[in-house]
């Protein structure tokens, strides 16, 4: 055995070795050292790269990328046209990856073929940050930003090491968190569309080197390359027989303008994302990756997109082995290009289930048979190497380039390992705090039990898409840094918890002064391909919480792993479990934030992202893709802003160990008038009582902006950094609006006593309009009342 794992070691190096080198630029091939070169173009040596102009970098890269484009055999074309892109030798182009991975942190999947190398090289690690949705948790975008920065800077540091044949990465996942089952909601910032659209746009700033808000200071020259992901109305998984390359997904125009696509948008218009990932799903009835609408008619004509767009992973042998939209193989090709998609992801290389690339397989069988034209393969290829170009790898020499002084030294940097800490500090919840139980004295909690299977688990805490992270500690060693002594047990078997041994667990809890149970979720039961089938918590947890409770010497703490709702009402109800914390998936740092949010070293402020529904909520089917309720199908609604239902916990819940109170200090228009307007009504706007967004226009929309003044006060008596969320919602509900939107959001930080104010500046024509049943924005005249905490102010809209 130990020979064998020899072999495979060795055989891995060699593939490592070989994979890294540059087949532009000849090394010597017995040292792996030697490939640490990082791949690049138009090297200066080569006097042959002076007559191209796509090498050319006063040129504009349209141009040059279609110079290049020209130059290609058609062969040459054909294997441009997969995320892993081969090597053009004769003019001098290394190969490239299109698929890396940057969820929360550089990421690294060891079952597929990827743009970064971590193993035996110069830099092994990189940092970790907690899962998204915790993140999200913070309602902070400087923080989500930062995130992206980080995550960009230790792209690049890995790229000028030689470690990366790509620089793009598949990341953020910005669709809606609709419904609580599905198993990558963990990789969302929750069910909010403003919030989702604000991290996206943030995230994807931070990855590329952009400015933080505002326009543009890019240029074309990408830090890395962010791709928004998956376009659009994606959010199931593999639910009770129904998978992800079989799902129709019905949704109504209303549902698609106010939920599944701002989110994309804001990626777009506001992020200015160099790349977009198409979906599995179909969209009634069209596969998303052959919607011509979508892809081209939407995201590049409408909202402006500048990039490649890509399919998810076997996309487009999906569209002819799975959906049979398409009916050959060359079809399937013709409908994926025709419709605007640039580049196919494949896994042939190690899949059984798709053991053939289609556009590196069909492509020339398709043109031969006239489906699709080498002009749409140009196209496709122009925004390939566009997007190349603009992370500047046909601008010679990397080392004499903007980003080169880019080093190891900021991977795993006190400053990102820093942040980590700080992005789960300010996302973790606390759901319940009876009788302020914490924190817990670090001087007068003399002895402490620490039970449940993620306790001492520290891959449990990094949730799914993570890499080797700078450094691990579980929550029991984070814990024993304030009681040394602390006692552990395990309780369960594992997270599935189909056995539970009580004994050690109850005995524990009889001794112990204090006790933290530490339960909830991890990657067995969410994750890409597996959707939860209920909401309660796995096998005998609520058994084995429940029992050690009713042992305890006084009421325990209850932590939550796990980055989807969880239906913990017996928890939130039992006297003897005081407090219960949300802690999502909290990346490297997760555990250190968590020791020191109970011993009080920190206030949390984290608010719930998404809505925690009860077990009664699993009657809905998930594949009802509608957000408004549907009496007659029993849908409930989805969301905070259509469910009307009992609520585990609501979504921007959220306790702390200050209480914070609100007041509106000013608002500088209370009557909005968007009767005149420049623009002629259409038929449709001239029905009394509202009016066409896009018939107000652009000029007015910006002259009806107003701003709202909170004060906010920290009432209690320690300092916290709390997020100050704004509602907006109808005076009269009813007529598809929701119960109320989410319009603003920021965080304070304020110390013991404190007061300050805080301002909000409000687009009536994107606040507060609501879509139609066409997929229209329209305002709507009369009363809308903005809600901060339990304060209200109304604003009326007269049309």
């Amino acid at each position: 055995m130990k020979l064998q794992n020899l072999v495979i070691f060795l055989i891995t190096l060699f593939h490592l070795c070989v994979e890294s080198t540059d087949s532009s630029h000849p090394q010597d091939p017995n040292s792996c050292a030697s490939a640490s070169r990082p791949p690049f173009s138009c090297d200066s040596s080569d006097p042959s790269t002076k007559t191209y102009d796509f090498c050319k970098t006063t040129l504009p890269i349209s141009r040059r990328a279609e110079d290049l484009v020209s130059r290609l055999t058609f062969e040459e074309k054909t294997t441009q046209l997969v995320d892993t892109s081969p090597a053009i030798p004769r003019l001098g182009i290394p190969a490239y990856e299109w698929w890396s991975e940057g969820l929360h942190g550089i990421g690294f999947l060891t079952r597929v073929q990827q743009g970064i190398r971590f193993f035996n090289r110069t830099i092994q690690h990189a940092t970790s940050f907690p899962q998204v949705i915790l993140t999200a948790a913070s309602f902070d975008p400087h923080i989500w930003y930062r995130i992206g920065q980080a995550t960009g800077k230790e792209a690049r540091a890995l790229y000028n090491a030689g470690q990366v044949t790509g620089l793009g990465f598949w990341a953020p996942n910005v669709n809606i968190f609709r419904d609580p089952r599905w198993g990558r909601g963990q990789e969302t910032p929750g069910e909010d569309p403003l919030v989702v659209g604000k991290y996206g746009a943030s995230f994807v700033r931070g990855v590329q080197g952009d400015s933080f808000e505002g326009e543009s200071t890019l240029g074309d020259h990408l830090q890395a390359s962010a791709c928004c992901k998956h376009y659009t109305a994606h959010d199931l998984d593999n639910w009770n027989g129904v998978n992800r390359f079989r799902f129709n997904a019905i949704v109504t125009l209303q549902d698609m303008a106010d939920t599944y696509q701002p989110p994309f948008r804001s990626c777009v218009q506001e992020g200015k994302a160099s790349g977009i990932m198409c979906s599995y799903n179909e969209i009634n009835g069209i596969p998303s990756c052959a919607h011509h609408d979508l892809l081209t008619k939407t995201l590049r004509q409408e909202w402006g997109f500048y990039g490649y767009i890509t399919s998810d992973c076997d996309a487009v042998n999906v569209l002819h082995v799975e959906q049979k939209y398409a009916k050959t193989p060359e079809d399937a090709v013709a409908d994926a290009l025709k419709s605007g998609m640039d580049v196919e992801c494949s896994t042939s290389a190690r899949s059984k289930d798709f053991p053939v690339s289609y556009l590196k397989n069909y492509t020339k069988s398709a043109v031969e048979k006239r489906k699709v034209t080498v002009s749409e393969i140009d196209r496709a290829l122009r925004n390939l190497f566009s997007t190349r170009m603009r992370l500047g790898l046909f601008n010679g020499d990397p080392t004499k380039q903007r980003y080169s002084d880019i080093g190891p030294d900021q991977v795993c940097s006190q400053e990102h390992q820093a942040l980590a800490l700080e992005a789960a500090l300010d996302g973790i919840v606390l759901l319940k705090n009876s009788d302020r139980l914490l924190p817990l004295s670090k001087s007068g909690t003399s002895s402490l039990a620490v039970i449940g299977p993620n306790a001492h688990n520290s891959t449990n805490l990094l949730g799914n898409y993570f890499g080797p992270a700078c450094k691990n500690v579980t929550i029991l060693e984070a814990l024993r840094k304030y009681v040394s002594s602390a006692s552990y047990d395990k309780g369960c078997n594992n997270v599935s918890c189909i056995s539970a041994a009580k004994k050690k667990s109850l005995e524990l809890a009889k001794t112990e002064d204090q006790v933290i149970l530490v339960m909830g979720l991890d990657q067995s039961q969410e994750k890409e391909r597996l959707d939860r089938m209920d909401l309660v918590l796995p096998g005998k947890q609520p058994m084995l919480i429940a029992s050690v409770a009713k042992a305890a010497k006084r009421p325990v703490v209850l932590v939550l792993l796990g980055g989807s709702p969880m239906d913990v009402t017996f928890a939130k109800n039992n006297r003897k479990i005081g407090s219960i914390l949300w802690v999502g998936y909290p990346g490297q740092a997760g555990a250190t934030a968590l020791a020191q949010i109970i011993f009080g070293e920190h206030n949390p402020g984290g608010r719930l992202p998404m809505t925690w529904y009860p077990q009664d909520f699993t009657k809905v089917p998930m594949t009802d893709m509608r957000m408004r309720p549907q009496p007659s199908t029993g849908n409930p609604g989805r969301t905070y802003r259509f469910y009307e239902g009992e609520k585990v916990f609501k979504f921007g819940y959220g306790l702390s160990y200050s209480d914070y109170s609100y007041a509106f200090a000013s608002v500088t228009q209370d009557q909005l008038n968007v009767k005149d307007s420049s623009n002629p009504l259409s038929e449709s706007s001239e029905t009394p009582g509202y009016r066409l967004v896009s018939d107000i226009g652009e000029e007015q929309c910006e002259n009806i902006k107003f701003k709202v003044t909170v004060s906010v006060e920290n009432e209690g008596q320690m300092e916290g950094k709390h997020p100050v969320l704004l509602f907006a919602r109808h005076a009269k509900p009813g007529n598809g609006r929701p119960i109320k939107k989410l319009v603003g959001f920021q965080t304070v930080k304020l110390g013991a006593g404190e007061k300050t104010e805080i301002e909000y500046e409000l687009s009536p024509c994107e606040h507060l309009s609501s879509a139609n049943e066409d997929g229209v924005m329209v305002m709507e005249e009369g009363s809308q009342i903005l809600l901060v905490g339990d304060k209200e102010h109304p604003v009326t809209i007269i049309v």
